[in-house]
């Protein structure tokens, strides 16, 4: 698990899909866009990017993404899962309890950059002076490796 029931969503994203298996609480970059609204087009696709650098964060992942035989059980709504290929809710704005962070222990009011695989850092792995901060770590990470983290994507 890689998000906690305490969040706060003010703002989402249900425009894009996602194509791999993945586990909420990570930052999702944009793989492809689609064209015009986008909102049902499968070409608009969102991935954790294996490396920061060049990648257009779009939010922070709501749903569980699961490759399951769909013939054999279901999905388990309870959980928030997405079948793999299925159209993913992305949190623009709002805070979030998650553990997908990297690197150093982050401090409360340190600025959060989106790092590889999904993950959280406060330091700019990508260094290219863009600005790529994403939101603001809310916490310092509790015994379970938890922390508060609000996001606040344009």
């Amino acid at each position: 698990m890689a998000l906690k029931s305490d969040r706060n969503e003010v703002q989402t994203d249900i425009s894009f899909f996602m194509n791999e298996v993945a586990t909420r609480g990570g930052i999702a970059s944009m793989s492809t866009a689609g064209s015009g609204a986008a909102m049902d087009q499968g070409a608009a696709l969102v991935t954790y990017a294996a490396s920061a650098s060049g990648q257009v964060p779009m939010g922070l992942l709501l749903n569980d993404m699961v490759n399951l035989d769909l013939t054999r059980q279901h999905i388990n709504q309870h959980k928030d899962e997405v079948q793999k290929g299925g159209k993913v809710t992305i949190l623009r704005k709002g805070y979030v309890v998650t553990n997908n962070i990297e690197g150093t222990t982050p401090t409360a009011g340190a600025q959060a950059f989106p790092a590889h695989s999904g993950n959280l850092s406060i330091t700019d792995i990508v260094g290219d002076g863009t600005g790529s901060a994403i939101g603001r770590f809310l916490s310092t990470v509790d015994q379970d490796g938890y922390a508060k983290v609000e996001i606040n994507l344009p």
